[in-house]
Formats: structure tokens, C-alpha cells, sequence
């Protein structure tokens, strides 16, 4: 991933933050930026901090195989690894928008997205001198802030 895959219109301002080789399941991160896309950054945040607490769980639409149920949502998990990061990205975007002098009470995730990092390789000690690889999935996420224009609500 060499930049953003994002690039704003002509006059549009944008505040953007990334985190490259996060190490987060690409799976788990994909469904939380379904849940938090399009929404308030202050609502965004509500719901990841109550991931990190497990009292709000996010509905997994894709990868839910085996998956409980939790109540009202249907299929849902508690990724608090990947809320955590996740977090960190939004503070990271948010002062940037503080940054370029953009108003912070109104803005929302424009954009939410993520891809499969560079996978490490390791390897496990077995029994009887033997080893099995071990690979470690690596995430890159990509979040754009933008404000909302007087029309929309």
C-alpha cells in the first residue's frame, strides 16, 4: 500500500489517517468499518469504546460462520483488538482535521476501508525438534474524515 486510496475533489477538504500492517485480523477490521461507516465521529467512537468494554457488540455480515447471536443484532462479536486500533486511527484523523483548521463537532467517516497487509512469517517449536509456520496476518486501514455540508442531516 504506497499511499492513500482515497483521493478528495477538487476543493473538498478532507482529513485522512491510515495504519499500515496493523496486526488485526483483515476479517474482524472489514466488519467494523461496515459498522462505523458513514456515521458521526462522536457516535463512531461511542461504539468502538463500547466494543473495548464489551458491552456493544458489531454485527458480522460476511464472515459469521459459527458465529452467535447476540440480542437485536443477530450474528455479532466483540473485536476488541481491532477496535482499539481503530481508536487510535480516528484520534489520529481527528487531529489532523484539527490541524487544517476544519470544525470537529461536525464531522463524519467518509471513508472506511481496509486491506490485507504483508503477511509475517514465523515459525512454531513442535515436539521432537520438528516446527510449524506460523503466519501472521498484518492489516492496512485507510479512514477519511470529512465534514457535512448545511443540506444534509
Amino acid at each position: 500500500m504506497r499511499g492513500y486510496t482515497y483521493e478528495p475533489k477538487t476543493g473538498e477538504t478532507v482529513a485522512r489517517a491510515r495504519g499500515l500492517e496493523l496486526q488485526v485480523s483483515p476479517k474482524k477490521t472489514y466488519e467494523v468499518l461496515n459498522a462505523i461507516r458513514g456515521l458521526d465521529l462522536e457516535r463512531a467512537r461511542t461504539i468502538l469504546e463500547g466494543v473495548v468494554e464489551g458491552t456493544t457488540a458489531i454485527k458480522f455480515r460476511r464472515y459469521n460462520q459459527e458465529t452467535a447471536h447476540k440480542k437485536g443484532i443477530g450474528p455479532g462479536r466483540y473485536p476488541k483488538k481491532v477496535a482499539k486500533q481503530l481508536l487510535q486511527i480516528l484520534q489520529n484523523a481527528e487531529s489532523n482535521a484539527e490541524y487544517d483548521g476544519m470544525d470537529t463537532g461536525g464531522l463524519y467517516i467518509q471513508v472506511a476501508s481496509c486491506a490485507r497487509g504483508r503477511i509475517t512469517k514465523a515459525r512454531m517449536p513442535r515436539a521432537h525438534g520438528r516446527s510449524t509456520n506460523w503466519n501472521e496476518q498484518t492489516t492496512n486501514v485507510e479512514i477519511v474524515l470529512a465534514e457535512r455540508s448545511e443540506g444534509a442531516a
